[in-house]
């Protein structure tokens, strides 16, 4: 069972996750990342936050063996919407919080990336959702972010094909703002976040809340449609076929039912 590690160094409050190998998000490592936000509310020192990976990955996905327990396509859908509540409460949080990628950022791993204020990824990162090679869709709101930081062309390509672009592609398109080398991430995370955490508070805060409303009201609308069609689209024959042949290391083999 994963967990986020926690520590805190001059004001910047450090998440790590540890869920080997693939930093997999079930919903007990949501919990756990929700509880430590928890924490960091309460905790008036803390003015930034780093989110990392340990190990291979920043996170490879969700998981994809929890979703073979669910049932009924209102399981899917709470399933979903969870997530995507948890997401948007860091979207929305008062403090800011960097993404330092390594390895990869897929599917909901990407779409937590995609939830942080700031993303910075390593060279050889790769990040995608590639939930349609599954014969399922993104479910923790993707769909509605990815369009706006790399537009909706770019969004179709990679979301359609589920290929993962490089984090050098990443960065043109404005979805990762820093590049650095391999051993670099986190350092280069720090060092911004402590130039955050050098400004006062009532500031920091501020920006956190007057930012969001650059963000039209049809996002909120979007990811309610998102949350419906992932339920949906898990009860089909395809999705099981799909998420088997994953499961199996195998191509699927669809009838696009």
């Amino acid at each position: 069972m994963g967990k986020i590690a926690y520590e805190l160094k001059e004001h910047v409050a450090i998440l790590t996750i540890q869920s080997p190998p693939a930093n997999a998000l079930s919903s007990s490592l949501l919990n756990a990342l929700s509880d430590q936000l928890d924490l960091i509310e309460k905790d008036k020192t803390v003015k930034a936050i780093i989110l990392k990976g340990e190990g291979r990955f920043f996170s490879a996905g969700a998981d994809i063996k929890e979703f073979t327990s669910l049932q009924e396509a209102s399981d899917y859908q709470a399933l979903s919407e969870a997530g995507q509540h948890l997401f948007d409460r860091i979207e929305q949080f008062h403090i800011p919080v960097i993404a330092a990628i390594h390895g990869a950022a897929l599917g909901g791993g990407m779409e937590l990336a995609l939830s942080c204020h700031i993303r910075i990824a390593t060279e050889n990162a790769k990040l995608g959702l590639p939930e349609l090679t599954l014969g399922i869709i993104p479910g923790f709101a993707g769909t509605q972010r990815l369009p706006l930081y790399v537009g909706t062309a770019k969004a179709y390509e990679m979301i359609l094909t589920g290929e993962p672009i490089s984090a050098k592609e990443a960065h043109q398109y404005g979805l990762v703002s820093q590049i650095t080398g391999e051993e670099e991430v986190f350092e280069v995370a720090f060092s911004l976040a402590s130039k955050i955490a050098s400004k006062s508070k009532p500031t920091i805060s501020r920006i956190m809340q007057l930012i969001p409303y650059a963000k039209s009201e049809q996002f909120s609308k979007g990811v309610k449609e998102e949350a419906k069609a992932f339920g949906e689209i898990f009860g089909s024959e395809d999705a099981k076929e799909g998420v088997q042949a994953f499961l199996e290391k195998r191509k699927p083999n669809f009838k696009d039912k």
